[in-house]
């Protein structure tokens, strides 16, 4: 069979699983089958999988059969959309019960034709004064209040992001990440046209000598970080860490993209605080409030306010004027922060129930996050992992997700803790670790 023919078939089996017609967790035929049932010799069958296996299609272990993998194809720049899955660890979307009562009573009049009529009119980048001040006194922090003029707003934090790198990086210029990021941030830069460089890092988080050793063989002109409970290792800066970062930056005149959408979970003040004129400071609405109510800020640099703006506008990622509306509302009642409160004694119940099952694995976390890095057994590999529990329908993320370089991805896996109710996340934690104890005796087999 020629190279096309073989490759044609595993388009075909790829398209399956790009419909959903074939899900995470499902399992293949074996070769021998899939070779029978398309009239194709066994070489070819295994060619087919040999190439489905490249692209991260899928996995395979010996004795076990080849399932379909837990990422959507190789070198996804963010995880697929949410499955459904009944005991969801991979999207970090902290709801508490009664939170939806909360917001409502927050909103009540704002259904009022003549409120109404004011909030369904387009917005600005720079909204009004008082949505300014407000946002201003919402952010602010031990040691740091952002000035009101320094905002600038988006729809979402991944505007944010996208608006930021659209100001400080050119097309074809580079930006230092973490060597494990948010996921999101890559396929922004690829649609941006911007090349991310991984910085290498510690305990502590990024190196500083990690952005000299970058800027020096790339010539970076920002990096994007997430100092405080960073995604998906949970570090948060110590002080000294912080300190000398900033005196590299400083030193190479970059800027500084600081990522603080978990930043309410810790206590910690931005970088910002401490260089105000190389920080750009990125937060929102979604993990405090709800995503369905999501309003980005973004804190600038005076030097750099205007061609934010003009990114934000170019990019169309200017927040509604009911985003607004609400937003201002749940600021300025003291129920944005009340809910940030209440999420943070959260984050910590369902930490206490992750170290009570995996207490006797490898994790990486931080007691105030909602997420925790979980490093595999020597038996499990990361998107293997991600199969078998897709199949007791549980979501998880492989570590290949968040990896900056493709192929540099730790045997690894994130759990998001913030979406199951507690009961369930009690159960998946506890299937999780009957699975992570198991021995290859225990795995079932195909053939």
């Amino acid at each position: 069979m020629s190279r096309f023919e073989y490759l044609k078939l595993a388009d075909a089996v790829a398209a399956e699983i790009a419909s959903g017609a074939l899900k995470a967790g499902d399992r293949l035929p074996p070769q021998r089958h899939f070779a029978y049932d398309r009239n194709i010799a066994v070489s070819t069958a295994s060619r087919v999988y040999t190439e489905l296996l490249r692209r991260g299609l899928v996995v395979g272990e010996v004795g076990r059969g080849t399932f379909v993998s837990g990422e959507a194809r190789r070198g996804n720049a963010a995880p697929p959309e949410p499955r459904g899955a009944r005991i969801d660890l991979e999207f970090n979307y902290p709801l508490l019960p009664h939170q939806a009562t909360m917001i409502a009573k927050s909103l009540e009049g704002l259904e009022r034709p003549e409120v109404l009529e004011g909030a369904l009119r387009p917005a600005t980048s720079f909204g009004t004064r008082a949505a300014r001040t407000i946002s201003s006194e919402f952010l602010a922090r031990k040691n740091w209040v952002p000035n009101p003029d320094q905002i600038v707003f988006t729809a979402n934090g991944r505007q944010c992001i996208a608006a930021a790198l659209a100001a400080v990086v050119p097309p074809g210029g580079r930006c230092g990440v973490e060597a494990l990021t948010y996921p999101f941030v890559k396929g922004i830069a690829a649609r941006l046209g911007i090349t991310l460089v991984p910085l290498a890092m510690d305990e502590h988080g990024v190196r500083p000598d990690a952005v000299q050793k970058a800027h020096r063989e790339a010539h970076l002109s920002a990096i994007y970080v997430q100092p405080t409970i960073q995604n998906p290792l949970s570090i948060t800066m110590p002080a000294e860490r912080r300190a000398e970062l900033l005196r590299v930056i400083e030193k190479l005149g970059l800027v500084v993209i600081e990522d603080g959408v978990y930043g309410f979970l810790d206590d910690e003040v931005p970088l910002a605080a401490l260089a105000p004129d190389s920080c750009i400071v990125l937060d929102s609405l979604s993990k405090k409030v709800a995503p369905g109510l999501a309003l980005g800020f973004i804190v600038s640099p005076p030097r750099l306010r205007e061609s934010i703006m003009a990114a934000v506008r170019s990019g169309g990622w200017t927040a509604s004027g009911y985003a607004f509306a609400a937003g201002q509302r749940l600021m300025a009642d003291g129920t944005a922060a009340e809910l940030s409160r209440l999420k943070r004694i959260d984050a910590s119940r369902r930490q206490q129930i992750a170290a009570k099952h995996l207490a006797n694995f490898e994790i990486q976390t931080n007691p105030k996050s909602y997420h925790l890095w979980l490093t595999l057994p020597p038996h499990w590999r990361s998107q293997t992992l991600v199969a078998a529990a897709a199949r007791r329908d549980i979501a998880l993320t492989p570590s290949t997700t968040f990896a900056a370089t493709p192929g540099h991805a730790p045997n690894a896996v994130r759990l998001a803790l913030a979406a199951p109710p507690m009961e369930q996340l009690d159960l998946g934690l506890r299937t999780l670790a009957g699975m992570l104890s198991a021995t290859e005796e225990d795995f079932d087999s195909t053939e």
